[in-house]
């Protein structure tokens, strides 16, 4: 019998997702979850921490910008500088990059509006604990909501971003292309989720939780959700032999090797 991992959520006054984000990880990946307050100084023994997705603090100033010097950021700091696996999701996405975790920052999306609707990201790297079960190149259905998910980085920035292979997800049409029609909020590059340079820290902005059970419309999230089940107890990318990324996310669900 596996140990269960345990996935702290981290919960910030205006959080909205964080019941979604538990229950993927309780209901769903079967796993140990527990929420955090953002005033805790104490990730409880998690071996895995969740930034969810909401409006923190109400959005006030920037996108996670007051939520930054909420007390458990220190924790989950120093978690992620011990090599801990964090995990942004849209809001939580935003509060990464503010407090210096991920490089960049978060504009309004070009169209000005909040954006609620279906998307393609295309997996671009396979070695984070998050994108582990995927395989290089996967085209997954995944929703976002956002009004600020236009991610900047100086010109730069990107460079190294692009060299380093941090970028993990990319906005494409179903086909797997980059098009520009098809990047739903302007984001440079079509840069939908990226990893630091130890690629133990991801942010991205679309929700894997809202696609985790088919009554959702779909479960091309479980391809990330799953992945930090196979990073802890297998180390390996999904692309390795013997192991596909469809048995993977199906694991999931069934709860049991495939």
């Amino acid at each position: 019998m596996r140990t269960p991992i345990k996935l702290a959520v981290v919960v910030f006054p205006g959080s909205n997702c964080d019941h979604d984000a538990y229950h993927a990880a309780k209901d769903v990946l079967r796993q140990v979850a527990e929420y955090i307050w953002h005033k805790d100084t104490d990730l409880k023994g998690a071996d895995v921490v969740i930034l969810p997705g909401g409006f923190a603090h109400g959005d006030y100033l920037r996108c996670g910008a007051m939520a930054r010097f909420s007390p458990v950021m220190q924790a989950v700091r120093a978690f992620a500088d011990r090599g801990g696996p964090v995990i942004g999701i849209c809001n939580g996405f935003q509060v990464l990059l503010e407090a210096g975790l991920l490089p960049g920052a978060m504009l309004r999306n070009r169209s000005l509006k909040y954006q609620c609707e279906h998307i393609h990201v295309r997996v671009e790297q396979t070695d984070t604990p998050f994108t582990c079960a995927g395989r290089a190149g996967q085209v997954l259905r995944i929703p976002i909501g956002h009004g600020e998910g236009n991610y900047f980085a100086p010109p730069e920035v990107v460079e190294r971003l692009e060299a380093n292979r941090q970028v993990v997800l990319r906005y494409v049409d179903a086909a797997g292309r980059v098009d520009d029609a098809a990047n739903p909020n302007g984001s440079v590059h079509a840069i939908a989720g990226l990893c630091n340079e130890a690629r133990n820290v991801v942010g991205m902005m679309p929700h894997p939780e809202r696609a985790c059970e088919p009554l959702l419309g779909g479960t091309d999230g479980l391809v990330i959700l799953n992945s930090i089940v196979q990073w802890f107890h297998t180390g390996r990318s999904a692309e390795s032999p013997g192991r596909s990324a469809e048995s993977l996310a199906l694991q999931a669900v069934s709860g049991r090797e495939m």
